[in-house]
């Protein structure tokens, strides 16, 4: 991470100007030279160790501390210094409402004490604020933290302000054998004696430091070509809703072989009697022998443009779409199950449940035909031109032109006549979806646990969207591993909010656009205690309104336990500062005179 004081840059000859952008310029330090014997001529080996912040002057970042240590000493000793005096100034008004929420989310899993049996009390403390702070915010910029600190109630001892300086030392001392234990202890709380489902599913993070061992070059889910990522995967508890345990892989490897890993790792961790809940990108032939021979279940989406799928629609289509029977109410889809074999090979037999949605057959026939129709306009537009077309449109598309001749230089491109018959069979495949399981279970449940995977799936979003993490800012390996732990925290703490807000929709059949995650925790950024003039304590500024009493409800939270939270945290505020004048106003005593008299 960069930080925010700024340094020379160094006078060497192995300090390099990278320009990347108009208004960005790296400073790179060559720290090794390779000879290539293929080349003939060494290579250098570069690392970036800050950013040009304006003539001779440089924002450091961690690699800065490895390679100019001397220099940054005395620029840490400084910030340190500006540490102790942000620590004591703080905003007349602090924002309660999203710090009552997350609060009870850990104390309802008791994190803050799971997290101190692996971590000292600070650095527990300030995991929970940086997550907090990812979650409120939605972004994990460690720079801007302290102006987060600066308006909001802490877990911190004191509700102290730490400085980027001492958070980067903490995000760079955490080790694997701590993240490890905290994992083992987790997984163990949650229990792993019952049936459940696991909601499996990956992301990609993006990172631009080279250094970083696990990055490599990928193929992000973004669309944005081959660039130097990471992987993360997380594995869902449907059953109890909750975030189970994460795996970070280098960006090379596809998810389908990562899968692999995942069943080893649950096994690891005491999980048997399971099954998985996977998307379509997970539905090959290895995957499925891997969890058979596991004895795992599963629930998987057929992928549309399988052979099978196809097949068993055109063999079923008409057979159950308008029968009341088969109707799934709290899907407003219909659907049957249907026993077979996955593959010509498959030893067992699946049952694949088949689903009609009127719905989603109106939407995919509305976009296919606008499709259709905007290439054929697009074809119109080309009559005459020396053209060829793409192999994929033929499959819908029979192409004319002046000569049958490929090579004939001269041929020209006259119409395009639809394929009727291969158009109309789209159509007709449209609104139609599949589910395969290994168990005997009928459509209705099938579908109510991949349905399940929704969570998983706004976990996801949450992760990259939410809690503004699909850029890891960090230059070390080490760093990572801890960012990407803080992040498995706040994922924790986010969709418990999130299960919490749902159940209270669900509860009170309400259809309220603020209760959402996002929304909801807007709106309990307004429950605001101030500070006016020369008050020494804070005071609830206005009364809780009908809306943020309702959100507060979810986490069982009433005006009482609000009167409570700003009692405790002036208490706590007010501790802190009167310990600090004490130390600064406290007299030497008689003995600590003797003391001193004897050492001169």
């Amino acid at each position: 991470m960069l930080y925010t004081f700024t340094v020379p840059i160094p006078k060497s000859p192995k300090i390099a100007l990278l320009r990347k952008g108009e208004d960005k310029i790296q400073v790179a330090y060559e720290y090794e030279r390779n000879y290539s014997g293929e080349k003939k001529y060494s290579l250098p080996k570069r690392t970036v160790i800050g950013k040009v912040a304006g003539v001779g002057e440089m924002y450091p970042n961690d690699k800065c501390v490895l390679f100019f240590p001397e220099l940054m000493a005395e620029a840490l000793k400084e910030e340190s210094n500006r540490e102790d005096d942000w620590s004591n100034r703080r905003s007349s008004t602090l924002k309660i409402g999203p710090y009552l929420a997350i609060n009870k989310v850990i104390e309802e899993y008791r994190l803050k004490e799971l997290l101190e049996k692996r971590f000292n009390s600070r650095d527990s403390a300030l995991i929970l604020d940086l997550a907090s702070y990812s979650i409120i915010e939605e972004s994990n910029v460690s720079q801007y933290y302290s102006s987060y600190a600066y308006n909001h109630p802490l877990f911190s001892i004191g509700m102290h302000i730490y400085s980027d300086s001492t958070i980067s030392r903490m995000l760079n001392s955490i080790t694997s054998d701590q993240i490890t234990s905290f994992l083992d202890s987790w997984n163990k709380k949650i229990g792993n004696k019952d049936k459940i489902y696991i909601s499996y599913d990956s992301t990609n993070k993006h990172s631009s430091a080279g250094e970083i061992e696990i990055a490599e070059i990928g193929h992000p889910k973004d669309g944005r070509g081959d660039i130097t990522i990471f992987n993360l995967s997380i594995a869902y508890n449907t059953t109890n809703r909750i975030p189970l345990f994460y795996e970070e892989y280098p960006g090379s490897i596809v998810d389908i072989s990562q899968l692999r890993m995942m069943v080893s790792k649950a096994s690891s961790y005491g999980y048997k009697n399971i099954g998985f809940i996977l998307d379509r990108g997970y539905f090959s032939k290895d995957n499925i022998r891997e969890m058979d021979n596991k004895g795992y279940d599963f629930v998987i989406m057929v992928k549309g443009r399988y052979d099978l799928a196809s097949s068993l629609i055109e063999s079923n289509i008409h057979t159950f779409e308008n029968k009341r029977s088969s109707y799934i109410k709290s899907y407003e889809v219909n659907g049957t199950t249907i026993k077979t074999k996955l593959f010509s090979d498959d030893k067992k037999d699946r049952y694949i449940h088949l689903y009609y949605s009127s719905q989603k057959a109106a939407g995919e026939k509305r976009e296919f035909n606008n499709r259709i129709n905007k290439l054929g306009e697009y074809f119109e537009s080309l009559k005459g031109e020396n053209v060829n077309f793409n192999k994929t449109l033929e499959k819908y598309f029979t192409f004319y032109y002046s000569s049958e001749n490929v090579e004939d230089k001269n041929r020209v491109f006259l119409f395009a006549r639809e394929k009727e018959e291969e158009i109309e069979r789209v159509l007709n495949l449209c609104g139609y979806f599949m589910i395969a399981t290994s168990s005997k279970m009928n459509a209705k449940k099938a579908l109510a646990l991949y349905k399940s995977r929704d969570n998983s799936e706004k976990l996801f979003r949450a992760d990259k969207t939410f809690t503004g993490n699909n850029t890891l800012r960090v230059h070390t390996d080490v760093a990572l591993k801890t960012k990407t732990f803080i992040e498995f925290i706040a994922l924790i703490i986010r969709n418990r909010i999130y299960t919490l807000l749902r159940d209270t929709v669900e509860r009170l059949d309400l259809k309220k656009n603020y209760m959402t995650v996002p929304a909801a925790l807007r709106e309990l950024g307004k429950i605001e205690m101030t500070k006016r003039g020369g008050d020494k304590f804070y005071n609830l500024d206005y009364a809780l309104t009908k809306t943020q009493k309702t959100i507060l409800s979810a986490f069982a939270i009433d005006e009482k336990i609000v009167t409570k939270a700003i009692r405790d945290i002036n208490l706590t505020i007010n501790e802190m500062d009167l310990e600090e004048e004490e130390e600064k106003t406290e007299q030497p005593t008689e003995e600590d005179l003797e003391y001193d008299n004897s050492i001169y």
